[in-house]
């Protein structure tokens, strides 16, 4: 499955551009502009899914990092400030990664 085939290619970009600078990615505005935050809890599992590089069920640091990267291969990674913000933000639980209920709460907030 690719991303396209629940989010819009224009949407992407609109979002993808909203935070080209380093330090300007911001996750509840990104997850707006892509239109995330307005989709079903089965399609954002599924995002999860594509997020979740190495398919342990969770997003560690290192695919964070990568996170712009899964929504077009041309996109820049995230600054360690950046990273860090966004597992903070999104790991509730304090176990240094984010669940797929974690991340769909984050979508959601």
């Amino acid at each position: 499955m690719a991303i396209t085939d629940i989010l819009s290619a224009k949407d992407i970009e609109s979002a993808l551009s909203s935070c080209q600078a380093d330090d300007s990615f911001n996750y509840k505005s990104f997850f707006s502009t892509v239109g995330l935050s307005s989709k079903t809890p089965d399609q954002i599992k599924k995002i999860f899914g594509i997020l979740d590089q190495d398919k342990s069920g969770f997003i560690e640091e290192d695919e964070l990092q990568l996170f712009l990267k899964n929504f077009s291969s041309s996109a820049r990674v995230l600054t360690s400030a950046e990273t860090k913000a966004f597992m903070a933000a999104g790991d509730t639980d304090g176990d240094g990664k984010i669940g797929v209920e974690e991340f769909q709460s984050l979508v959601k907030a």
